[in-house]
């Protein structure tokens, strides 16, 4: 790991289903999709504001409006940015929705990323997701997925490491790499790495398998203290 400092940036751009007024009308009757792993990310908000006070309080950013009105974690020129529940929405609906809710929520986190690095601090991006345990009938059958880019080293060798503290501190967790998504797919880590060298943006998605959530909607402590701890000793290592 490199001798500069490191700080860490929590995002969650799937924590919420809320649906602006202005849109209401196309989800009526539709609380069901809204409720359900397409609407937002189950239990990723809470666990990535438990994170980061976990974390010494480090910035945490987030958005609550459902992905289903816009997909915050897409590109502005991606077929899925917004869902096919809008696509009856007049020219200025859509106008409206990435000035009011895409573009700032952006500008927001690439303002506090380049906050954090105007010291030469490296900066770990840390995206908290969530992930269905059941996708198109096939069971997905781990707990735990680091997304990176592999062709950046130091984003490989940290989520390698971060593997090694997770499974130490909880044996049986299940841990795997781009899974069950690549970590080079289209998203705001992506996105931020096309600013950055390797060696001062770190961009990591988090996905936790949503089969883990209470009824409380939360993740258990044990898991979210394992997380926390692993990432604290890895970020604190000496090089």
């Amino acid at each position: 790991m490199s001798s500069s400092r490191t700080r860490l940036l929590v995002t969650c751009e799937h924590g919420g289903n809320q649906v602006p007024s202005p849109y209401a009308e196309y989800f009526e009757g539709l609380e069901q999709v809204l409720n359900s792993h397409r609407g937002y990310d189950l239990g990723a908000l809470p666990l990535a504001r438990d994170l980061a006070d976990r974390l010494s309080t480090v910035p945490l950013v987030y958005a609550e409006v459902t992905r289903l009105v816009v997909d915050l974690n897409r590109s502005a020129t991606s077929r899925s940015l917004v869902s096919e529940y809008l696509q009856g929405v007049s020219r200025a609906g859509r106008t409206l929705l990435m000035d009011r809710y895409y573009r700032p929520y952006r500008a927001w986190v690439a303002d506090c990323a380049e906050a954090l690095m105007a010291d030469s601090s490296r900066l770990i991006h840390l995206s908290v997701h969530s992930f269905t345990p059941v996708f198109k009938g096939r069971p997905r059958t781990a707990d735990i997925g680091l997304l990176y880019n592999p062709d950046r080293l130091p984003e490989k060798a940290f989520c390698r490491q971060w593997k090694t503290g997770l499974v130490t501190l909880l044996p049986d967790l299940r841990v795997r790499f781009n899974w069950p998504y690549r970590g080079t797919a289209d998203g705001l880590v992506r996105s931020l790495r096309s600013l950055y060298p390797s060696d001062r943006y770190l961009g990591i998605e988090l996905e936790v398998n949503q089969g883990l959530v209470a009824e409380d909607g939360r993740f258990p402590q044990i898991l979210s203290s394992c997380l926390a701890d692993s990432l604290d000793q890895l970020i604190s290592r000496p090089s």
